[in-house]
């Protein structure tokens, strides 16, 4: 059994306050942490977070798996963009470090298969290789990945742009590798959920329809009289 075998037919939280949102009320590692708990009563299989000490406090109140990445910038590469944030990222607790590994280039200069490389030497966390393509999806399994998530589908110039999830390029990998392939990126309801399943997903996670209050009001305000009036 490997901690991969703890995501298998579940649903992952990620608990995240809005990158683009400094004075997003969640942005607290306390918060984030109790938001955690509240997912894992509720039947989450893993935590995905953002941020060295939202990792740690979550690591210390939930007693399953925690994806940890660190976002640094806005653009191109900012989710664990060097081999410093991944180690980082493990050092700081997480079970397993998301990591882009996206065709683009990395701030450090490093290759994808270095910051595997560096997150193998430094601890026993495995990597999680956020990707858009298919080809991207092949050369992070190739590079050491341990498994692969539909995360940066439709935000990258090679990837499509879609209100829903990337349900096709899923399929394909669900098909084409030999790791685990989860399902992330604009899951929002039931009914995607289990189509990502039926494609073949090891795990579907959803984030901002769960645990982002601002995100959540925003879609619906527009609904209301007061906003269309």
């Amino acid at each position: 059994m490997t901690i991969l075998d703890d995501l298998r037919g579940g649903l992952v939280i990620s608990c995240q306050p809005l990158p683009d949102e400094p004075d997003d009320p969640m942005r607290d590692p306390y918060v984030q942490a109790r938001v955690a708990a509240a997912a894992v009563r509720g039947g989450a299989v893993a935590i995905r977070a953002n941020g060295l000490a939202d990792i740690a406090a979550i690591r210390a109140t939930v007693d399953v798996p925690v994806i940890g990445l660190v976002k640094a910038g806005s653009d191109g590469v900012f989710i664990t963009p060097t081999a410093t944030h991944a180690v980082d990222a493990a050092l700081a607790g997480a079970h397993i470090v998301a990591v882009d590994a996206t065709d683009r280039p990395r701030p450090d200069g490093r290759s994808f298969a270095d910051t595997v490389q560096a997150v193998r030497e430094c601890s026993r966390a495995l990597v999680l290789a956020d990707i858009s393509t298919e080809q991207e999806a092949v050369a992070a399994v190739e590079a050491g990945a341990d498994a692969v998530a539909t995360t940066l589908s439709g935000y990258t110039p090679d990837s499509p742009a879609t209100d829903g999830p990337d349900l096709d390029l899923l399929a394909r990998l669900t098909k084409l590798l030999s790791v685990p392939v989860i399902a992330e990126g604009r899951y929002r309801d039931t009914e995607q959920i289990g189509e990502a399943f039926a494609a073949g997903a090891h795990a579907v996670v959803m984030g901002n329809a769960v645990t982002s209050p601002l995100w959540i009001t925003r879609r619906l305000v527009p609904a209301t009289p007061r906003a269309t009036g």
